[in-house]
């Protein structure tokens, strides 16, 4: 099977034990070798995209609540939230294998190894979980990162723009927060998941590193500015509002420019 066609039978997966064993799998034995780039889409190839456990419950984002590291349960909640944006980076990072024609080898691989990463997240976070007392599916969770992988399904520059170097950005700048919070709870939980925390953030800087150097390679194989032309996709696909604080460090080991920081200082 063609790897980009089985980042599409991995995306449909249900089962998130399945979805990672196929993820892993399927990175192991195609980062080692050639990638073809032939175009490889079809009508209708999109049914089942993405396959999802029935649990958790998916709720509008203002509806999941706050999530109070200071009790077991909330630092539980926490966790839980934390492991379902790691399933939805996998599916993303499968989709953006899966669903772009046209696209240079290099791209594939990037984002193959940004699935197979967020499957080692999923799996520690899931086993940090399940040594709480739960499991996922537990808690409420919400479909933020995926919705804007809908809008942007179809312009590869788009989801460059608004999901890797946009909603995945946002990351670098929570998880210190998160960090800093769990700290104050010392607990041996919360700081195992400290721990696991560093490491999704040693990678996420990666990840967004990838969603910014393709971004600006499309924009220069369109002949278009990429800080103007952010704006306007921004604007366009009503993309969540920048927050401060920012992680600047972090965003600016991701790629983001001078001039890309210093707008984000003003805010």
């Amino acid at each position: 099977m063609h790897p980009r066609l089985g980042a599409l039978a991995a995306l449909r997966l249900t089962d998130p034990a399945a979805k990672v064993a196929a993820t892993r799998e399927l990175a192991a034995h195609t980062l080692r070798r050639a990638l073809s780039t032939e175009a490889l889409r079809a009508e209708g190839d999109d049914i089942g995209v993405p396959g999802r456990p029935e649990r958790p419950l998916r709720v509008e984002p203002t509806a999941t609540g706050k999530r109070s590291p200071f009790t077991a349960e909330g630092r539980a909640a926490l966790v839980h939230a934390i492991c379902h944006i790691e399933f939805n980076a996998i599916n993303l990072a499968l989709d953006a294998v899966w669903r772009y024609d046209g696209m240079p080898e290099a791209y594939y691989r990037d984002w193959l190894q940004v699935a197979d990463e967020e499957a080692q997240h999923f799996t520690l976070l899931h086993a940090h979980l399940n040594g709480m007392g739960s499991g996922y599916g537990d808690f409420i969770a919400h479909d933020g990162l995926w919705t804007m992988c809908e809008k942007t399904k179809h312009d590869v520059l788009a989801r460059m723009a608004l999901v890797p170097r946009t909603l995945e950005a946002r990351g670098l700048d929570a998880t210190p927060l998160i960090q800093a919070k769990l700290r104050r709870v010392d607990t041996p939980d919360a700081h195992a998941a400290i721990a696991i925390l560093d490491i999704i953030l040693r990678d996420e800087v990666g990840h967004v590193a990838i969603g910014n150097r393709w971004y600006r390679w499309l924009c220069e194989r369109e002949g278009i500015d990429p800080v103007a032309h952010y704006r306007v996709l921004y604007r366009q696909y009503e993309a969540p509002r920048l927050r401060a604080p920012f992680n600047l460090d972090a965003r600016a080991r991701a790629g983001f420019t001078d001039d890309e920081l210093a707008d984000l200082a003003g805010h």
